[in-house]
């Protein structure tokens, strides 16, 4: 059995793994004591995604998800520091400022190679361990595993996009992670809502869609990236909005039924 201490992880029978690398907000006090007030406030975290997808158990998909805050180490970031985007601004494995550029450590300085190092074998590989431990376990049962890698961010953020983020955004890796006609039926469910959708925009899926997805080899792989005002407050406190929950929650249920449905015909 795979070390938990590391990470949430729920069991489930559905051919479908639920992925959470960003809800996490714990800081180790060692770190901790070296950020800054900002940071140990995790502003960048994925607010209330667990929440928003409080429909998983009855779908009896297994979930994991962080426990640790993107600040320490981040889930869906490369071990080995390879950019998502060449060229565009991203944050690394062990990030040394926020999304507002703002410096995440009193001193200034990122984080060096060696604590990284340290980082990565003690909160990232567990993840990722149990990540590969499940998809093989979900394709031996099924002969194909899927993978639903779930994210927020606040709907601005001039570090990464221009303008206004859509609501919806779906990653497949630029079609790498995920079927094409797959992709399409996600997309389809999101195009027919009130939700603007789009497939591989700014987001095209990050570490985790990219290095698991792998339809060759029966595992497909989706990043979905919603923006947060469509079901909370982006400003602290950042304040969960049901209200606004309870009218998403039925679309992203669809999509990943549809997910199930359209790779299941294509077995």
């Amino acid at each position: 059995m795979m070390d938990e201490a590391f990470y949430h992880f729920t069991p489930g029978s559905a051919p479908l793994l639920v992925s959470m690398p960003h809800v996490g907000t714990e800081i180790p006090p060692a770190i901790a004591d070296s950020m800054t007030d900002d940071a140990r406030a995790v502003p960048d975290t994925d607010w209330h995604v667990d929440r928003l997808y409080d429909f998983l158990g009855d779908m009896d998909l297994p979930v994991i998800r962080a426990r640790y805050s993107r600040y320490v180490v981040d889930l869906n970031r490369d071990a080995e520091g390879a950019a998502l985007y060449p060229g565009q601004s991203e944050t690394e494995v062990c990030p040394g400022s926020s999304f507002d550029h703002k410096p995440l450590y009193t001193s200034g300085q990122g984080v060096d190679p060696a604590e990284a190092a340290r980082r990565i074998g003690l909160y990232w590989r567990p993840y990722h361990d149990r990540l590969r431990q499940e998809l093989d376990r979900i394709r031996g049962d099924y002969g194909y595993a899927l993978l639903w890698d779930a994210h927020s961010i606040r709907s601005v953020v001039p570090r990464f996009f221009a303008g206004q983020l859509p609501d919806l955004n779906i990653g497949t890796g630029g079609g790498s992670a995920c079927a094409a006609g797959t992709a399409e039926a996600i997309l389809a469910v999101g195009q027919a809502s009130s939700y603007s959708t789009v497939l591989n925009g700014r987001f095209k899926g990050g570490y985790i869609t990219r290095h698991y997805g792998e339809p060759a080899h029966n595992i497909q792989a989706v990043q979905m990236e919603i923006s947060q005002t469509t079901y909370m407050e982006e400003d602290p406190p950042y304040a969960f909005d049901e209200a606004k929950a309870e009218i998403l929650r039925p679309v992203l249920r669809n999509m990943m039924q549809q997910f199930m449905a359209s790779a299941g015909r294509r077995q």
